[in-house]
């Protein structure tokens, strides 16, 4: 593959001209994203080399999407790890996301910062970065406002856009048995009218199992707030049993603490459940049906969870690998090379959750 060939594969992270002859931090971001689905195991190095290229290749073929840039649907496809950019907003503690990523990359490049690199915005990198603002006489608040942008970006060389993406407007949901478009709207908060017209459907014909529809993102005022979920999944947590810093860690490895992701393979809600998994949880761990709601999700979610640690006695790292591979995998094969980043991205953020 050319040195052309392997920077096209990552063109929406593209630096200026000056600055691809090195390193690029966002691709530092882009690859710990990648390293989450177990398909970049080199250095996290910001470079992009053969390596970073195949594995946005070999993620995009899995997920479906166009092999070639690693553009924003890609970026949304990999998860909350995917984005946004660095310098699309204010950075402050609890946030997590690709531009985490990035700024623990570069205050580690700094050598202010030994934690790891896992998108998650905790106590150490706060103080990593308090540290670096003391040494750059700025003010100390542990935020990266504009003033600290401007000094890490030109300090660092780091590819600030001048526009920042679009939000996600729309998720996409997998129809199941029993679904009604009536359903669907009211589960996302929307109409059945805007369900159709993004799909460009008829709404008074039939959906089909398996059909792929988008459905329009819930407005905040709709969206339970990141707090919010927290709590829930506090109050789930202490209700069944089972570490809540294993919960939260869990749950913001899956889907940020968003609530109405559905994700291509059709896993839903904050801890990114399956239809066959919920349906296992109805039927033998719970003996009932729970709704389709941010608590009754919750509440799969942590009694699969629950089910999982007592099946590998306790064992944490088994019951992470059993959740991202399967459990009889785990049983029959052992923990999979791709489940290990998973897993140790897990156990990293629950010390700082």
């Amino acid at each position: 593959m050319t040195r052309l060939a392997v920077l096209a594969a990552v063109a929406a992270l593209a630096a200026p001209a000056g600055a691809l002859a090195g390193v690029n931090p966002q691709i530092a971001g882009l690859q710990v994203a990648l390293r989450a689905h177990g398909l970049y195991l080199a250095q996290i190095d910001g470079v992009a080399g053969a390596r970073t290229a195949a594995a946005v290749h070999a993620f995009q073929r899995a997920h479906h999407l166009r092999v070639g840039a690693a553009d924003t649907r890609t970026r949304i496809a990999l998860g909350p790890l995917g984005r946004p950019l660095f310098g699309s907003r204010v950075l402050k503690r609890g946030d997590f996301g690709l531009d985490v990523s990035v700024l623990q990359f570069l205050l580690t490049r700094r050598g202010v910062y030994t934690g790891a690199l896992d998108g998650y915005f905790g106590a150490e990198t706060a103080a990593s970065l308090k540290r670096y603002q003391r040494v750059m006489h700025l003010s100390a608040d542990s935020i990266v406002g504009p003033r600290t942008l401007s000094v890490i970006a030109n300090r660092d060389r780091v590819p600030v856009r001048s526009s920042v993406p679009k939000a996600v407007t729309s998720t996409v949901h997998v129809v199941r048995v029993g679904d009604t478009l009536t359903a669907i709207a009211k589960s996302a908060g929307t109409t059945i009218a805007a369900v159709a017209s993004l799909n460009h459907i008829d709404p008074s014909k039939p959906i089909l199992i398996g059909q792929r529809l988008r459905v329009p993102a819930a407005t905040a005022g709709l969206a339970a707030t990141q707090s919010d979920v927290r709590a829930r999944l506090d109050t789930w947590s202490g209700k069944l049993g089972v570490d809540p810093h294993l919960v939260r860690a869990l749950a913001w490895m899956e889907s940020g603490y968003q609530t109405r992701i559905v994700s291509s393979a059709g896993a839903r809600g904050v801890l990114q459940t399956l239809p066959t998994t919920r349906e296992y949880v109805e039927t033998v761990l719970a003996g009932r049906k729970i709704p389709h709601t941010v608590d009754g999700d919750i509440e799969v979610g942590i009694l699969y969870l629950r089910h999982l640690l007592q099946v590998f006695h306790g064992n944490e790292s088994l019951a992470l690998a059993g959740w991202y591979q399967g459990e009889r995998a785990v049983n029959e094969h052992g923990v999979y090379n791709v489940s290990k980043p998973f897993v140790a991205n897990v156990l990293a953020l629950k010390l700082r959750m």
